[in-house]
């Protein structure tokens, strides 16, 4: 096999966007009357917004607000602090920018929704994705392996040949139901060993000929 493609997750991946995501999460349903703690911001790590959204209404009061009112809230809370600044996780942009500078095509591939990326490219520098697949953009969300084979099938390319990166369990599965290679480097939720997967605790020491050794 030879490295077709790079395939990246977003929240938790390439951006420190987690924190955000559970301080909104816990100040906003705390003040509609709801028990929200830390570990089950923790518990939607990597999940579908659609399928968050139905967790968090389980926890609001009957009649204290409505799943769309919440969800314009909650997703234009985050939007406004991914806007004004974001943090890169360690190793993360260095890598994508290393995999770009060697003709590697890289997608991203996230269960964000198309604004919220768009938050997120704008404190990038242009045209380091070829593909973007987004969570309003597909019919089955991560853990389904239908967004990995969405970016691949618009890359060109088999997804045996790429390698995707991610750090949620739901997200690794994805990859995996794809076909895919897969380096996982957890941040807030332990992922398992699986085969034609690599538990990296950084992405600082890999380069793209690691990522084209994992295929070799």
């Amino acid at each position: 096999m030879t490295l077709r493609a790079v395939l990246w997750d977003m929240d938790g991946t390439l951006v420190d966007s987690e924190p955000v995501w559970a301080r909104v999460q816990m100040d906003l349903l705390g003040s509609l009357g709801a028990q929200w703690t830390l570990e089950d911001c923790v518990s939607l790590v990597g999940s579908d917004l659609s399928d968050a959204l139905v967790a968090w209404m389980s926890r609001i009061p009957e009649g204290a607000i409505t799943a769309e009112e919440l969800a314009e809230r909650m997703f234009g809370q985050v939007l406004e602090s991914l806007k004004q600044e974001i943090e890169f996780r360690p190793g993360a942009l260095e890598l994508l920018q290393a995999c770009v500078k060697e003709d590697i095509p890289c997608a991203l591939v996230s269960a964000s929704y198309r604004v919220m990326i768009d938050a997120v490219l704008g404190h990038l520098p242009d045209d380091l994705f070829t593909v973007i697949v987004a969570g309003d953009e597909v019919e089955h969300g991560k853990p389904h392996p239908e967004p990995y084979l969405t970016a691949a099938k618009a890359l060109g390319v088999d997804p045996a040949d790429c390698v995707v990166i991610e750090d949620s369990p739901g997200g690794t599965a994805a990859g995996t139901a794809a076909g895919a290679f897969v380096v996982a480097v957890p941040q807030w939720v332990t992922i398992p060993e699986a085969p034609r997967r690599l538990i990296v605790k950084s992405l600082e020491p890999l380069t793209p000929e690691a990522l084209r050794d994992l295929l070799r």
